[in-house]
């Protein structure tokens, strides 16, 4: 059974743009986060404080932070991987972080540079520090349903990154699929085999919609307990190690189905949907969501 509520966590511009093959202009990005501030999202990640020389398209993190307005109620948390990013986040004034890792010990070694332990131990401090200075900190882990160096993923891998993000002093942890590979049925197992170790209301999910899965693995997680899960305005985004993948599951669609269930999200579908045809427009090609694509055409048609 589907829950009542659910809480989005959109990650567009962030996740999104983070993955164009160009860099969007900082005043794009920061209208970008403003305008689906509006929509009744409570969670807009914002960007992320990564080496410039290794994501040069979030370059411009704490520009972004500085220009976004005052949006009550709606937080804008940023992605940090080590201490260096922790400082410049706080020099930002920033108030939520999120740090990643990985289930997969080669996802780990391609994306971090370093296995699972040293990433934990590099999470270490900055979660720490993080808590003392009173941020909130949410934590990611990669590849929970498949890795694409490595394939299968075991759940006692997901087990031990996430309760040791929890260890570290955590408050949420979004568990992502990465490449995309995953189906209903190993969401629910997987998640069957966490959650006699986690509580379910600080897990969320993450789901990629490289197979065409990312919407019923939601739900799938939605009816197992989950009651957050991270999504993309108009499908942004995408994976670098999984070639044809279309990015994230588009918040829409998510939207589309629970409204359609009874289930609230407190967000306005119609605004999202113009937010994400004008970011279409910026980028120069149509959104993959299918939502998007079919009421955009449907407000399209010619009066009969």
């Amino acid at each position: 059974m589907l829950p009542e509520h659910v809480t989005i966590v959109e990650v567009g511009p962030r996740d999104g743009l983070q993955n164009e093959p160009g860099v969007v202009p900082t005043a794009v990005k920061v209208a970008f986060i403003d305008r689906l501030s509006t929509t009744g999202l409570q969670v807009v990640e914002a960007t992320s404080f990564v080496r410039p020389d290794r994501v040069p398209q979030l370059a411009d993190a704490a520009e972004v932070l500085a220009g976004i307005g005052d949006h009550p109620g709606v937080r804008h948390p940023v992605l940090v991987p080590n201490e260096v990013g922790l400082d410049r986040a706080l020099a930002a004034g920033v108030d939520e972080i999120a740090v990643f890792a990985a289930a997969s010990e080669a996802f780990s070694e391609a994306n971090l540079g370093t296995d699972i332990d040293g990433s934990l131990a590099m999470f270490a401090p900055v979660v720490r520090r993080a808590t003392d200075a009173g941020l909130r900190v949410r934590g990611y882990v990669s590849t929970v349903l498949g890795c694409p160096f490595q394939g299968a993923v075991p759940h006692d891998d997901v087990r031990r990154v996430t309760t040791a993000l929890f260890d570290l002093g955590v408050d949420e942890v979004s568990l992502g699929d990465t490449i995309g590979v995953g189906t209903p049925g190993a969401m629910q197992d997987l998640l069957a085999a966490l959650l006699d170790d986690v509580v379910v209301d600080a897990i969320a999910v993450h789901c990629h919609d490289t197979y065409g899965q990312g919407l019923a693995n939601t739900l799938a997680a939605f009816e197992a307990g989950v009651r957050i899960a991270d999504t993309s305005a108009g499908g942004l985004g995408g994976c670098p190690f999984a070639p044809g993948a279309t990015g994230n599951l588009a918040t829409e669609d998510l939207v589309w189905a629970l409204h359609g269930s009874g289930v609230s999200t407190g967000v306005d579908l119609d605004a999202l949907v113009e937010i994400s045809a004008w970011m279409a427009g910026v980028l120069g090609r149509p959104s993959p969501s299918r939502v998007v694509t079919a009421l955009l055409a449907t407000r399209n048609q010619p009066d009969r």
